[in-house]
């Protein structure tokens, strides 16, 4: 399953009042095509999860995973730092030392 560290965890959080989602909001993230047509991920805010999708919390963050997101990231940490206006998110594999 997914981890996140305590920076992602702050950052879900920070996004999450930011953009006024409802109580039990987080953030959804979903397979989706880079512009070759490869793998990519998606990210967004979301009032709740979609139906299927994995509930992650942690510490009153709330990420809700689509079914393939949940499987691409199942051994993946994820990462996040603030940069001025927006946020950067990062992948590392599980077995790899956390951000």
């Amino acid at each position: 399953m997914l981890v996140l560290t305590e920076s992602a965890k702050e950052m879900v959080r920070d996004m999450v009042a930011a953009g006024n989602a409802s109580e039990g909001g987080g953030v959804r993230i979903s397979s989706a095509r880079d512009e070759e047509g490869g793998p990519a991920l998606s990210l967004e805010l979301a009032d709740g999860p979609a139906e299927g999708d994995h509930v992650l919390e942690d510490d009153g963050t709330r990420v809700f995973l689509e079914p393939d997101a949940a499987f691409m990231l199942d051994d993946k940490i994820l990462g996040a730092e603030q940069h001025d206006d927006h946020y950067h998110f990062s992948l590392e594999d599980q077995g790899t030392e956390a951000v």
